[in-house]
């Protein structure tokens, strides 16, 4: 396919011209909707106005505790105090009559215990927290594939960010937690709690426990006594599901429910068309296609279908994650190295590595698996390593992609993309020669950010659909192709790289075992 054909189907299929969303002579143009995104490692809001410009935006990291091996902690509060934070700043100046509304999306699958007054519990476990295993395969044994395929489309395993197994392991290791325990919430439902009084959820963030018609699984949650008793309401993430209440700056706002960041991501990026390809980029790669078509592949999560819309998604463990840890031990910023790889060709001396620093999501889903790299020499510096992390993160991309066009049965030449790892051009330029597909990045710094908005928008009745809302908010970027040279060494290397995960999972186990 051409250049100019891809750019002809790419501007079909996602158009860049921009739009008003709000309605001629009623002031709405001077007004904006407000997108949180509660993620893994900091709270991001923007106040996006017409055409989606980003009128003011705010950000704030927060920790992660890791007190034991295996495990990942946040502190929840962190995440409430800091949306309020981010809320104040971009709000500052402006009064809730420029405020359409708010929408929320959050990382998941991370859970917090909390009591019948919404106070937490215990810390919030991350969908990094590997410690719920033990639980997660003694349950995953007792459901068959074909109730997985009936229930989500895809024969998609019991992992330890489950939500069930968490519950399990609370009841067994933390009783008077569990004894105590109201609800499990994740991040974005316990702010919402705080912000509205209104405990609620979404279907699309409880892709684990809900099925294809995004009602809980009663014959799944029955494995846990006491786990559906535990569970919010479920609510649409285009429905408000109440005001900001009394005694807020912001009282009175109507609040969508919204969803998980995945999901609201990839409809930042652009997966609200039929066929549409879409990679986000942050703490870890997501890769999604929209189609309603479902052919059950090993791997991949396939939500349930929303607003016409049914995304398969396959969430990677590790991508900005893995650049952000090899900045830390060699000294250098994500940046930094960026430049470094722009600067210099590959060399003989670059090595392979596989980026599992904390197991694998998609396509494996297998927690034990660790990182490594291959191939390392007394002529590797640091900038091969760099080179070598972001091809890694590259070809788990590229893992996982095969799999998610196999369930969609969906393939195009143009991905969609954006998220954090999109800002480097050198990265984004060895994505589109692993996966031998031209890249269409969007304008929006944060996708996550424009996804919660354009849910608030539809929920508040500025827009029918999110369809209507992306194409009147989204602005693109230029395709970047792959190079063609470089076709044949990445497909060797990408098969050295699915021999390497092979070999690494059996030696992983082994020395797990010293």
């Amino acid at each position: 396919m051409t250049h100019a054909t891809k750019k002809a189907l790419a501007d079909a299929l996602w158009p860049g011209e921009t739009a008003l969303w709000g309605l001629a002579g009623d002031g709405v143009a001077q007004q904006g909707i407000l997108g949180v995104d509660v993620g893994t490692t900091s709270v991001k809001a923007g106040l996006i106005g017409e055409g989606g410009a980003f009128l003011a935006t705010a950000s704030h990291a927060y920790a992660t505790t890791r007190p034991r091996p295996g495990w990942a902690e946040q502190n929840a509060d962190d995440w409430l105090a800091l949306v309020q934070r981010c809320l104040a700043q971009v709000c500052a100046g402006r009064g809730p009559a420029g405020i359409v509304g708010l929408g929320l999306t959050s990382q998941v699958n991370t859970h917090v215990f909390v009591d019948a007054s919404g106070r937490a519990l215990m810390p919030a476990m991350t969908w990094q927290d590997g410690r719920a295993a033990p639980e997660a395969a003694e349950l995953d044994a007792q459901v068959t594939p074909a109730q997985k395929a009936a229930w989500w489309g895809a024969p998609m395993p019991i992992d330890a960010s489950h939500p069930l197994p968490r519950m399990l392991w609370v009841k067994r290791h933390r009783p008077e937690v569990w004894a105590e325990t109201a609800l499990v919430l994740l991040p974005k439902d316990y702010c919402l709690l705080h912000l509205t009084g209104v405990t609620a959820t979404d279907p699309l963030s409880n892709f684990g426990i809900v099925d294809g018609k995004g009602a809980y699984i009663g014959g799944l949650l029955d494995l846990v006594p006491g786990a559906q008793q535990r569970l919010a309401p479920l609510i649409p993430p285009t429905q408000t599901i109440g005001t900001v209440r009394a005694g807020d700056p912001l009282a009175g706002r109507p609040v969508a429910c919204g969803t998980m960041d995945a999901w609201a991501g990839l409809v930042g990026c652009g997966g609200v068309r039929q066929g549409a390809q879409v990679y986000l980029s942050g703490t870890s790669e997501i890769l999604g296609v929209s189609s309603r078509g479902v052919s059950p592949t090993p791997g991949v999560v396939v939500f349930p279908e929303h607003g016409g819309i049914r995304l398969h998604a396959a969430p990677t463990q590790s991508g900005g994650e893995a650049a952000l840890w090899f900045a830390g031990i060699s000294g250098h910023t994500v940046g930094a190295l960026s430049d470094m790889v722009a600067a210099a060709p590959r060399s003989p001396a670059t090595p392979l590595f596989l980026p599992q620093l904390e197991g694998e999501r998609a396509p494996l889903w297998d927690a034990s698996l660790r990182a490594a790299f291959l191939g390392l020499s007394r002529s590797t510096t640091t900038t091969d390593m760099a080179r070598a992390v972001f091809e890694g993160v590259a070809l788990s991309a590229r893992h996982a992609l095969g799999p998610l066009r196999a369930s969609a049965q969906v393939g195009t030449d143009v991905i969609l993309c954006g998220g954090g790892g999109f800002r480097s051009g050198a990265w984004t330029q060895i994505r589109a020669n692993v996966l031998g597909c031209a890249l269409r990045p969007i304008a929006a710094a944060e996708p996550g950010v424009l996804g919660a908005g354009l849910m608030a928008l539809v929920a508040v009745g500025h827009h029918a659909s999110l369809d209507a809302a992306w194409s009147a908010t989204a602005r693109l970027g230029p395709l970047v192709e792959p190079d063609s040279r470089s076709a044949a060494r990445y497909d060797t290397l990408f098969a050295l790289y699915s021999d390497a995960i092979t070999t690494a999972d059996t030696l992983t186990k082994r020395l797990a075992q010293i």
